[in-house]
Parts: structure tokens; sequence; C-alpha cells
């Protein structure tokens, strides 16, 4: 575990300990006006802004929570070394979930009680089990994870492209560089949840548009050993293979795609690559004909901003980075973005909250992501694509192999619960 994240752990439970006795709601449950005339409910007192970060920190999927929630620290020291939010600190409620929805249930009973929103919220089980409670509640929460069937609530705010937005991208993007072609035949290997769903509904959308044929494997989210899936699609002919699964299941497609000689080029998800892979020599070889789509600039990004949280990052820990870094840092920008649009409207409920999120209608995140938009219902904060890939040579493991695009059929594209 990170020393950012330790040191938050630490510092949360001895605030937790010493503030036992007191309260950031009024002693009614409703709301309160704060010093300065803010009015609050939840989560917020004179001094601080509470945001619980609920993830993965020691779990099957730790490298990706402990990197996302290492950024969403930077963030809060970034921003509470300049003053904080309206004059407060933030402070971030670190809850290691261990990505078990029975873990995570109990866990968000306190932070209903004591944060004003979820900063990060790991794993779309657990938000599956939690969406009805927050809805309920009114607890804004910004998932990592981006299926675009969560835009049907106002209480969940996805920061960046959504899977099927993603992967249209992805499939353009490879069409434009003749690796694809109107009447080929492409794979998809997705995994059977929320998250390969929503990348399978874009497949099949893109396969209309371009008269494409589609080989469709499901599997399970534990499948690994992808031998006798990629036989299938040799031995169906694909001209390519997109990838909605695990990276454990893209190293292995990556694998036996040169080793069964099939050596078609690969397109994949944010979640379907993690710089682990790149540690055995073989896989840094399969996957050079491996792409992945990215709403957010790499660890290694050449931007002043992804500059300073290297730095940051590399001054708090030693642990390995990843994309996950930036996104981090990224998703506290928007927070930070909504709770100023709070400040300024004087009302820092949870239901402020919630209208100040529609405020932020062009925010610019120093090339982080693309301009991000919150204020349309059911559509993704921006349709802007990265594509990386894997490169051993540089921190985080991936490159930059085209700068921020939307592609035509992107932006053509309807999500589900867009108006």
């Amino acid at each position: 575990m990170s020393a950012a994240v330790n040191k938050s752990l630490a510092a949360g439970a001895l605030a937790l300990i010493l503030c036992a006795a007191c309260s950031t709601k009024s002693s009614d449950g409703g709301d309160s006006m704060s010093e300065g005339g803010l009015k609050t409910d939840v989560g917020v007192s004179d001094s601080e802004i509470r945001l619980a970060v609920m993830t993965d920190l020691s779990g099957p999927y730790k490298a990706g929570g402990l990197a996302i929630a290492a950024g969403n620290q930077l963030w809060a020291d970034t921003v509470n070394s300049a003053g904080g939010i309206c004059g407060r600190d933030i402070v971030l409620d670190m809850q290691d979930t261990v990505y078990k929805v029975d873990v995570a249930v109990p866990q968000y009973a306190s932070v209903a009680q004591d944060d004003l929103g979820v900063l990060q919220l790991g794993g779309s089980h657990i938000l599956s089990a939690l969406k009805e409670k927050m809805t309920a509640d009114d607890v804004l929460s910004t998932p990592a994870g981006w299926a675009a069937g969560n835009l049907d609530r106002e209480q969940i705010m996805l920061v960046g492209q959504t899977y099927d937005v993603e992967m249209i991208n992805g499939l353009s993007f490879m069409q434009e560089q003749g690796m694809l072609a109107d009447g080929d035949k492409i794979g998809h290997i997705w995994q059977d949840a929320e998250y390969g769903q929503n990348g399978k509904m874009a497949v099949d959308w893109y396969a209309e548009q371009h008269d494409l044929d589609v080989v469709s494997m499901p599997i399970s989210t534990t499948d690994t050993d992808m031998t006798a899936t990629v036989t299938k699609l040799k031995s169906e002919g694909v001209d390519l293979i997109a990838i909605t699964t695990t990276p454990a299941a893209t190293g292995s497609i990556a694998l036996q795609n040169a080793e069964q000689g099939l050596s078609v080029p690969m397109i994949g998800n944010n979640q379907a690559f993690q710089p682990q892979l790149l540690d055995d020599p073989a896989m840094v070889d399969a996957l050079s004909n491996f792409y992945m789509v990215s709403s957010t600039a790499p660890f290694s990004a050449d931007l002043e901003l992804s500059k300073q949280i290297a730095e940051d990052y590399t001054d708090s820990t030693d642990d390995e980075p990843s994309v996950g870094v930036p996104m981090g840092y990224s998703t506290g920008m928007v927070w930070e973005a909504v709770l100023n649009e709070a400040c300024d409207s004087g009302d820092m409920t949870r239901k402020g909250v919630l209208a100040a999120k529609k405020k932020v209608t062009s925010l610019d995140t120093e090339g982080l992501t693309g301009t991000l938009d919150f204020s349309k219902d059911g559509e993704p904060s921006t349709r802007e694509a990265f594509i990386l890939t894997p490169d051993p040579d540089v921190a985080g493991g991936l490159s930059i192999e085209a700068d921020l695009f939307v592609s035509d059929d992107a932006k053509e594209y309807k999500t589900p619960h867009q108006k």
C-alpha cells in the first residue's frame, strides 16, 4: 500500500476517533448554516469537506484501486496546500472494500452518515449494490467504471467516455489507420457483466454502420486462459480483436494471438491493461500490436500537470504508477469544480452539490482529459479519446499513440439514456 494512502488511512482513523462526538449535520438531521452563511447538511463543517474513497486497497484489484486513490490524495493535498475549497480542507475517508459487496454495504452506512459524497467507488458490483441507497440519500458518487447504463441517475457522475463511446472511438481509429476496413470480420472478447455488455453494445452498433461481421465471445469475469477463445477466432478468420476484459485476460489473448500465428491488431477498453503485464518480455512482444482507448492521459504524458503529478507521486511512494494516478487526480479536479460551484451558490448540501454538478459545462483539466460537461442528462461528460500503446520504457507503461480526438461515429452514437 502506498505511503500516501497509508498516511490518509491513519489520518482518517485518528480524525474519526477524535471527532466521535461531533457531527457535520444539524441536530435534527436537516440543513444547517455553517460559518460564512454556507448551507450544509452532511460531511461539511466550518473547517472540512469530507469525501469518501470506497475502493479495493488490498484485494484482487488493489493495483488499480491504490493508483486511483493515490491520485485522489495528491489532488486533495494540492487543493489543501492552496487554501482548500470554500475555506475548508478536503478530508478523504479511505474505505478498503476488498472488492466485496458484503464489506462495502456496511461501510456505506458510515459514509452516508459522515461524508458529503463518494470521490471514488470501485467495482461495478459494488455500485449496483449501493446505487439505490445513494440515489435515496442524494450522495453524488464517482465510479471507477464507465458503463453507460449508470447515466440514468444524476447521483452518478462519470468522468470521461463511457465504455461504448470508448470502443467506437477505438474501432474508428483502427479503421483510419488501415487496420480495419468495411466488410471485415472482427472478434470481440467481452466480460459478461456490465463492463463487457456495454462494450458489446458499441461493437454491435459499429458493425452495423460498417458492414462488419462480429464473432462475439463472452467470458466470465474470472476467465484468464484465452487459448480456446483465440483458437476459435483464428478458425473464423478474424481481421481484428476487440477486447473488453480484465488485464489478465488481455495478456492471455495477446500471447495466444502471437503464439497461434493469428497476429491481428487488438483494440481494448481502458480497463483491459495494467503495466504489470510488461514485466514479462514475451508479453511486451505480444502486446506490440495492442492499442488501448483512454479518457485520461497516461502517467508519462508530456504535460505540465502530468509532470507535477508524477513528481509528487514518486516523492510519496515507491509503488509502480499507472494511468490510474492521473485518473484519480482528474476526478478530484471535477469535484473541485463542482464544490466551487456549490460554494458560489451558498449551498453545499447534498442537493446543492447535485445542482452544482449541472453548472459544470466546460471544465478544462489542463490536458489530462478532454473538456468535460456534466450538464446533459444521460450523456457521457466527454467523447474525446486518447489512443495509448504499451511501452516498457516509460513510467506507467503507456505512451500516447494518438492525442485527444472524437471520431465521427462517436459523435453520431447515442448512449442508452441520452435525451
